[in-house]
């Protein structure tokens, strides 16, 4: 960047969400949670989005706790690149599975 260049104003929330989202990789036991806050209530009013969002933070949670114990990489595990596109991903998904959650019901009631 230019000396006096201002860096785009989404690039600190952009930084403090990344940051947040941080904590499932010390514990993926969260990202877990995160599932199944997701996965229960759209089996129960059967919303597909939500039970694939929440599907996904399970699988992630998987692939993050083989991260942790280093099963899945040789050495260098600091270096997360994957996590640029892993945590824009889970949040767009996480935002559309709780519109499908809190939408109405699919089934309109009849006319009189």
């Amino acid at each position: 960047m230019r000396a006096g260049a201002q860096d785009p104003p989404l690039a600190p929330l952009l930084d403090r969400l990344l940051r947040a989202m941080a904590i499932f990789i010390e514990y993926p036991l969260l990202a877990v949670a995160v599932g199944i806050l997701l996965l229960l209530p759209g089996l129960a009013i059967h919303r597909r989005t939500a039970i694939a969002v929440g599907g996904l933070w399970i699988l992630y949670a998987a692939y993050e706790t083989g991260m942790k114990l280093r099963w899945l990489c040789s050495g260098e595990c600091n270096i997360r690149i994957d996590l640029l596109a892993i945590y824009p991903a889970l949040l767009l998904g996480t935002l559309a599975a709780g519109i499908s959650l809190l939408r109405g019901s699919k089934h309109t009631a009849p006319r009189a």
